[in-house]
């Protein structure tokens, strides 16, 4: 049991009071013998022993309420870490999260979640018997054996690192570890619920770490040890993407703020780019911000890397990005399409006037299979649907990072599909009317809102002819009728979008560019990350792994920390890669306690927020109220002990007259 008020454990000397009163009352009195009295005493003397005992059951049921309600005032945790008494533990086998989020800081801003469950565990630990404790820890995922309790707060798989945690496989990981043990075990899992790292959507993977507990051959308690509390204020800095051109490097940077509110916060913001550090201010108006900063770099051949920071708060973890880049490169878009207007307006799109970098060449559809992708950020498709060679070449740049837009074509398409999607027959608008664009996401795709919040006009869009694409893919974009304009289908580290019209005027005013323009500027844009993308990577990735024969070494003066679980630019061998922790860890919601009941189904865990300060009432085990039930008890029990003792009734002898002679 522990107390979240233990200095108001002061107040249970007050219990000795009613006991100290009792000893001075007896030494008041001096007794005095007298004979006539002892007649009375002798005749009360059988009574005394009762009298006696109750005397001391009122001062035991005094003593007692008086402890009760200092116990009740300091706030009682009962511990599920200790089994409830249930026999001796032979293996403990602790999963600890150690995710960047676990570093935020109590409401009283001293000590991280991450420490203050170590500190739990190791209280815990010594009120069992010590038993053998084995070790998960998120970021490598691997069993191993600690001697003794009193290091896990000095050992380098306890410490606090930038990366995710992915808990049903570590669950699964301890269930493993106690498939070859004997005796009795306990799993105690030690995480700030975080919805990202328990996966709740992921029923399959929690099927199966369900399973591999209910194997086990002796069942082992789980008790989910849950760290949501009240926080210390904190505001996060993360990086959504990097891009470079010949004027420079733009960051996609975004704040958010932990607690709701809607004053203006005032940032100080230290900018450093190979190794010189500037400063600047940026002003958080509500919860969250997105904003770009541009990085002015002179040489387009140079490579670099550099940082931004906010100063630290709640959480030193997400308060840094990193950044590194190559030489500029141009941006090139190939258009595959028969010669006409279509072809010409979609030139003009990839490639405006003003944009030096930017180039677009077109070929005709039956000489794409001869040509080149590889330095191409985006394929604009205005042909039939591929098939055959043509779709696997086209597979294998999406599967690249690339970008593919696909337009209809002037006759009726084929019932040619390309990875499930493909065109409906092309249909017409009534005489006088057109298919008008009403309905489009205002927060994501290519026709979001821009940073600053202004709207792309796409209700200015007008159409007499549409082919509505169809298949397995996400409407970004829609007719008044419903009927989808625009669709994103995501594949491996590409996409691939359809396009409902043509910018041709016989079809629609696509061409005018107020939504044909921003559109495939967007798309060009995560087209050309795919060849930057490889200066940025977020941990536990492919990209920040070490590949055969590299070696690790951190280059920014950020940070000496040179742990393949910490964030920061490093050299990869070869490789000059910016690693950042995932951006899923900046994400603010919390499993619920009907999350865990679906995801622990059948295992009997035992949820306790050793903290004790749950936003949830249901996830708290506080056990103040039992004390205080215990008081009233107490009360009751003295007061029914002081009632007076029912008095037996008199019984009345007649009087007789004696009457003598005279």
């Amino acid at each position: 049991m522990t107390f979240l008020s233990p200095f108001l454990l002061w107040f249970l000397a007050a219990a000795s009071v009613p006991v100290i009163i009792h000893l001075l009352n007896k030494r008041r009195h001096k007794t005095v013998q007298w004979a006539a009295m002892q007649f009375l005493l002798k005749a009360t003397r059988e009574s005394r022993g009762k009298k006696k005992l109750r005397h001391i059951l009122i001062l035991i049921c005094r003593a007692l309420g008086i402890a009760a309600l200092a116990f009740a005032a300091a706030r009682p945790v009962v511990s599920g870490l200790l089994g409830w008494g249930a026999g001796t533990i032979d293996t403990v086998v602790l999963i600890l999260d150690r995710s960047a989020s676990m570093e935020l800081r109590s409401g009283d801003g001293q000590a991280a979640k991450r420490e203050l469950v170590l500190q739990k565990v190791r209280d815990a630990m010594a009120d069992i018997g010590n038993p053998r404790l084995v070790l998960i820890d998120s970021a490598t995922g691997k069993p191993q054996e600690v001697p003794t309790p009193d290091v896990l707060g000095e050992i380098s798989a306890t410490a606090a690192t930038d990366s995710a945690a992915d808990i049903p496989t570590l669950v699964s990981a301890a269930a493993e570890t106690l498939s070859t043990g004997s005796g009795r075990s306990e799993i105690w899992l030690a995480s700030d619920l975080q919805n990202s790292n328990w996966q709740p959507e992921d029923t399959e993977r929690w099927a199966a770490a369900r399973a591999s507990l209910a194997a086990l051959p002796q069942k082992a308690a789980l008790r989910v040890l849950s760290l949501t509390g009240d926080a210390a204020p904190n505001v996060s800095l993360r990086l959504i993407g990097s891009r470079r051109s010949s004027e420079g490097l733009m960051l996609d940077l975004e704040l958010i703020r932990s607690e709701d509110s809607r004053g203006n916060l005032n940032l100080p913001l230290t900018v450093s780019v190979n190794g010189a550090a500037t400063g600047e201010s940026v002003t958080l108006p509500a919860q969250s911000l997105r904003f770009q900063k541009r990085i002015a770099i002179k040489d387009e051949a140079e490579s670099g890397h550099g940082w931004l920071s906010i100063p630290a708060d709640g959480n030193p973890r997400d308060n840094a990005v990193f950044f590194a880049y190559g030489p500029a490169r141009p941006v090139k878009t190939l258009i595959v399409a028969p010669t006409g207007e279509s072809a010409d307006y979609l030139a003009l799109a990839a490639a405006p006037p003003g944009f030096e970098k930017q180039t677009a060449e077109r070929i005709d559809p039956a000489a794409f299979a001869q040509t080149s992708t590889a330095d191409f950020s985006m394929i604009l498709w205005a042909a039939p649907l591929p098939s055959a060679t043509n779709a696997n070449l086209l597979e294998s740049f999406l599967k690249a990072g690339g970008q593919i837009v696909c337009l209809p074509i002037a006759q009726q398409p084929s019932e040619e599909s390309f990875l499930g999607l493909k065109w409906e027959p092309v249909t017409a608008a009534e005489s006088g009317k057109f298919f008008i664009l009403q309905d489009w996401e205002k927060s994501d795709g290519p026709l979001r809102d821009g940073i600053d919040g202004t709207p792309i006009p796409a209700e200015r869009l007008r159409a007499i002819k549409r082919a509505i694409p169809s298949g397995d893919a996400a409407a970004l974009a829609r007719w008044e009728d419903g009927e989808p304009f625009l669709t994103r289908k995501i594949v491996d580290r590409g996409t691939l979008w359809l396009l409902g019209s043509l910018p041709d005027y016989t079809w629609s005013n696509l061409g005018d560019a107020d939504v044909l323009l921003p559109a495939i500027q967007r798309i060009l844009a995560l087209g050309a990350d795919r060849f930057d993308s490889s200066y940025l990577a977020e941990l536990d990735t492919e990209p920040a792994a070490l590949a055969a024969g590299e070696t690790r070494t951190r280059i920014d003066d950020f940070s000496r920390q040179n742990s393949p679980h910490d964030a920061g630019v490093f050299r990869l061998g070869e490789r000059l890669v910016a690693v950042n922790r995932p951006l899923a860890e900046d994400d603010l919601q919390v499993a619920t306690k009907d999350n865990l009941d679906a995801m622990l189904e059948g295992t009997d865990y035992r949820l306790l927020d050793q903290v004790g300060q749950s936003t949830d009432p249901s996830l708290s085990t506080d056990m103040w109220r039992a004390f205080l039930l215990a008081v009233l008890f107490f009360l009751i029990s003295e007061a029914l002990l002081c009632l007076p003792k029912k008095q037996k009734e008199e019984i009345l002898v007649p009087k007789h007259e004696f009457k003598t002679s005279p």
